[in-house]
């Protein structure tokens, strides 16, 4: 039995076919002067190749599943048109004198070294969608036609060292169950195209591919990340009846996609979306979210190897906006620093970046950067229900700073008769102890919270999550940290104002319930989260919640917290069925 990462959510039996999608070494070859440009021009023929393809699957995935989804692949066209990219393998061309393959591998080889030092895991999975691309134009530059994908005629379940979205896009429902692959991410490309064709996958199996034959027999868990290899009965029997309660827990939820997320004693709950790219907006609107918590913006930064133009900021946040129509969409400024870089913009070396240069701190000491960013957005706008969100801030006058040079903007496009949503509201992220502790302060000056979990518990337990030998104390249900979420919903609450929760434990169903009985109004999670969190609101109710965090919080220990609120949740859950 193996275990990976669960991608996308199913339980299928069958048949592995195993396939070597491991790039091969490319060699480096001389190439004569007087073959220069026809060297050049078969790159270039090869790119207009490959944009014919993506265009194609583009189209096929619009067919299948929806305009949303083939944004994807509108990333990848952007790419093949940007200079840095194609001009860059040019450029080695002619001042190498070396083959087109080789060069590519130059240019890819600078892009992942790049995201290579990213941690964060949204990000780093951009350097793999560049890698899947730059494969497509070196099999075009090879002229190769052969799609190994397509070889055996009955049913089967694909296993490969990676697979690019084009693959997973590219793959016949009526012949692949799902698939397994040696790398990649929950957050990948491959991965999000999986999940809107509901295709059951598992990624990060080391090694899979030489441990397999085809023909071997499977059980693929993609909501487990669990894949059984020639299982005895026993285990085939258990997944069996496995198979019949996710399919009748996946009906179920289904059924609740058209109704509010309200408790037991009609106490409502907004229930947002968390995206990081404009093409998850497909899965947000599939589970009827009440909008986007968060619209992580780092993407627009990290994708490229120059500072993105304001045109470029513009559509993307236009692309959310106009398809979320009248749902609020909460736009994070660029949250750059800690372990996100640019390989374009430099920092000076910091001893801890995460307590240095970032953020909204980055933000305000690179204030063109900033403007263009505000710009942008709001220009963007006037196509739906934009809200802005200023990440890290720490004292009050990051936050009055910040909304002077707002200001500014709004004035300047006034000026210049550009139209703009004038009521925009404007929140900032709770995630530093120093903010918790001024959120009475600060929540005069802005219309929302949102409480960034994430950040919110290494900075107050003064842990990295990262960091294997001290991970365990990485826990958000230690008592100092859902009683800082205490103390800012309630300050909140006095100025009139809403708090989300935006980071992981809002997408936990358990965490949720204590999260809504510590005050919180809105929980922004996963798109895929949505559902699950949503049974488990209107399974209760409000009151319940309210003396649950009550009792929690006169605790001293994480353990007995966790113990009393699993219990509790288990219980009400019990019951609700049981009456249901």
């Amino acid at each position: 039995m193996y275990k990976g990462i669960p991608a996308s959510p199913g339980i299928v039996i069958g048949q592995a076919y195993v396939i070597n999608k491991k790039s091969a070494e490319i060699a480096k070859e001389s190439i004569a002067p007087g073959k220069l440009d026809a060297e050049i021009q078969r790159l270039r023929k090869a790119v207009e190749k490959t944009k014919i393809d993506i265009m194609s699957i583009k189209e096929k995935v619009i067919y299948d599943i929806g305009n949303s989804e083939a944004d994807i692949f509108n990333a990848y066209l952007m790419l093949l048109e940007d200079q840095m990219f194609a001009g860059k393998s040019e450029t080695i061309i002619k001042k190498e004198l070396v083959n087109a393959e080789y060069a590519l591998m130059q240019v890819l080889k600078e892009y992942t070294e790049f995201f290579n030092k990213i941690s964060d895991s949204y990000l780093k999975e951009r350097g793999r969608d560049i890698s899947g691309l730059v494969d497509k134009i070196v099999k075009n530059l090879a002229e190769s036609k052969s799609n190994e994908i397509d070889a055996p005629s009955e049913k089967y379940i694909v296993v490969a060292h990676d697979l690019t979205p084009a693959d997973t896009a590219e793959m016949d429902k009526g012949k692949v169950m799902g698939f397994v692959t040696e790398i990649g991410g929950a957050t990948s490309h491959t991965a999000i195209v999986a999940r809107s064709l509901e295709i059951p996958a598992v990624v990060g199996v080391r090694d899979i591919t030489a441990a397999l034959n085809t023909g071997d027999l499977l059980i693929l868990d993609g909501e487990k990340g669990i894949v059984a290899v020639n299982p005895g009965a026993k285990v085939m029997n258990a997944y069996k009846e496995e198979q019949k309660k996710y399919s009748l827990k996946l009906r179920m939820l289904k059924r609740l996609k058209t109704l509010e997320a309200v408790t037991v004693d009609k106490h409502k709950i907004e229930l947002k979306a968390n995206i990081e790219f404009p093409e998850e907006i497909g899965a947000v609107i599939e589970n009827n979210a009440d909008g986007v918590g968060l619209f992580r913006t780092e993407f627009i930064y990290m994708n490229k190897m120059n500072l993105p133009s304001e045109e470029e900021q513009f559509e993307s946040y236009k692309v959310v906006l106009s398809k979320m129509g009248d749902k609020p969409v909460t736009i994070r400024t660029m949250d750059i620093g800690g372990d996100k870089f640019l390989p374009y913009f430099k920092i000076m070396p910091e001893q801890n970046p995460f307590l240095g240069l970032r953020a909204i701190r980055l933000s305000l000491a690179n204030q063109n950067i900033f403007r263009l960013q505000l710009r942008a957005i709001l220009r963007a706008s006037v196509f739906g229900k934009a809200r802005i969100m200023f990440p890290m801030v720490s004292v009050v006058e990051e936050i009055e700073e910040a909304k002077r040079i707002l200001e500014e903007v709004k004035f300047e496009l006034k000026g210049k008769k550009v139209p703009y949503d004038e009521q925009i509201k404007v929140g900032t992220m709770i995630e530093v102890p120093s903010a918790v502790l001024m959120s009475a302060e600060i929540a005069k000056r802005v219309d929302f919270f949102s409480i960034g979990t994430n950040d919110l518990i290494q900075y107050t337990a003064a842990v990295d999550r990262g960091n294997e030998a001290v991970s365990h104390l990485y826990d958000g249900l230690n008592p100092a940290v859902l009683r800082s979420i205490k103390m800012t919903t309630e300050n909140a609450h006095k100025q009139g104002i809403k708090v989300s929760v935006c980071g992981e434990m809002a997408g936990q169903p358990y965490l949720a319930f204590i999260l809504i009985g510590l005050g919180v109004d809105e929980l922004s999670g996963n798109a895929a989260s949505l559902l699950s969190v949503k049974k488990m609101i209107r399974s209760i109710k409000f009151q319940s919640a309210l003396e649950t965090a009550d009792a929690a919080l006169k605790m001293e220990r994480a353990s007995e917290i966790k113990s009393f609120l699993t219990s509790k949740v288990n219980q009400i859950l019990y019951e609700t069925e049981k009456g249901a």
